[in-house]
């Protein structure tokens, strides 16, 4: 068993917890971090400078998803937990996250939903690729399954878009899991964000170049090798790339299920986060999950993080930005505990009910 390590800041609003068994966890350290911000929402406060990033005028397309149920037998009955929404990162879809939902599901008794957002996976395509449509997608689908106040789990992108639904509509939430991102602005900075305008201009090669054609999964790694070394990022980034079912002598052999001249128009909105903490900011319970060998969530932007989300919490595990993939059961862990202490807290406060977030 592993002790939690606890990080020590050199700013006075975080205050650092002490290490409780709770959190003792067999595959991860975990360094828990709380924040003392002012614990009330603004979303209803003034609007300026944010264009509709708060609207709910915002057109919205229908999100495909798969659902995960956790078994229901006389001794498992129907789960009356909140349920999950897990959204999956820029070029991911709703299978890349199939396994642990499953363990989730199980574990914490809940119906886990993995959507695919818009110009991912088998959702629609659409020009308007930017958190405060791809939030409103996500709110739309809660409303049509008639999900109540549902836990987000988002990684990367849709850890921004997770954010920026609970800033949009901070009633309509319970609780929030960033994975590996945080409210800022991504473009330019020391997270390797850029690498994805690469990736783009890589995979329009693959589906464009014909001279010579791109003919197996060899040649596609080949292409992606100049511009990623990791092996498992290049096979996600080749996942995206299906056969042409009767390509034409001299055509591309590849197309991408992801519109990438959509994406590669967008790159700036997807590195970008649209909120003013100023004006917006959510009260709910947040959990902010790193990959220690991550430069995404570096230790310098928790404040940036706290002002948007005053009850904010930290957890880092063994793992560079795809955690998920790369440490598993100790993502699994870190969510399991961290729901279970909320649900916990607020049947305590709330008379046996089990409602969290405000």
């Amino acid at each position: 068993m592993m002790m939690i390590s606890s990080l020590r800041l050199s700013f006075p609003r975080f205050v650092v917890s002490s290490p409780n068994s709770r959190f003792f966890l067999a595959s991860s350290a975990v360094r828990h971090i709380t924040y003392d911000g002012t614990p009330t929402s603004l979303a209803s406060h003034s609007k300026r400078n944010l264009g509709d990033s708060l609207s709910l005028d915002i057109d919205t397309v229908p999100l495909e998803f798969d659902k995960h149920s956790p078994p229901e037998d006389k001794f498992h009955p129907k789960p009356k937990n909140q349920p999950i929404v897990f959204l999956h990162g820029l070029f991911g879809n709703k299978l890349n996250n199939r396994a642990v939902s499953k363990q989730l599901a199980r574990l914490l008794n809940r119906d886990v939903y993995c959507l695919d957002l818009r110009n991912h996976g088998d959702s629609p395509h659409i020009n308007r690729h930017d958190y405060p449509a791809l939030a409103a997608d996500v709110e739309q689908f809660c409303i049509t399954k008639k999900l109540e106040k549902p836990i987000l789990i988002g990684h990367s992108m849709g850890a921004k878009t997770a954010m920026a639904c609970v800033l949009r509509r901070p009633k309509a939430f319970s609780a929030l899991i960033s994975v590996d991102n945080a409210p800022i602005d991504n473009t330019g900075g020391s997270t390797g964000f850029s690498k994805f305008g690469f990736y783009v201009r890589e995979l329009m090669k693959i589906t464009k170049q014909t001279n010579p054609v791109v003919k197996n999964l060899k040649d596609v790694d080949q292409i992606l090798s100049t511009v990623e070394d990791k092996l498992p990022v290049r096979q996600f980034l080749a996942s995206n790339l299906k056969r042409v079912s009767s390509p034409k002598e001299g055509e591309p052999i590849f197309y991408s299920k992801v519109p990438l001249d959509i994406i590669g128009r967008n790159l700036d909105n997807i590195s970008d986060f649209p909120f003013d903490s100023e004006v917006v900011r959510w009260s709910g319970p947040a959990l902010f999950i790193r990959g220690e060998y991550s430069p995404y969530v570096a230790d310098d932007v928790l404040d940036k993080v706290g002002r948007f989300f005053p009850r904010f919490e930290t957890r880092d595990v063994k793992a560079a930005h795809w955690l998920i993939s790369e440490n598993p059961k100790a993502f699994v862990e870190v969510v399991v505990d961290w729901i279970q202490r909320i649900d916990e807290e607020h049947l305590a406060n709330n008379s046996g009910t089990n409602i969290i977030g405000h």
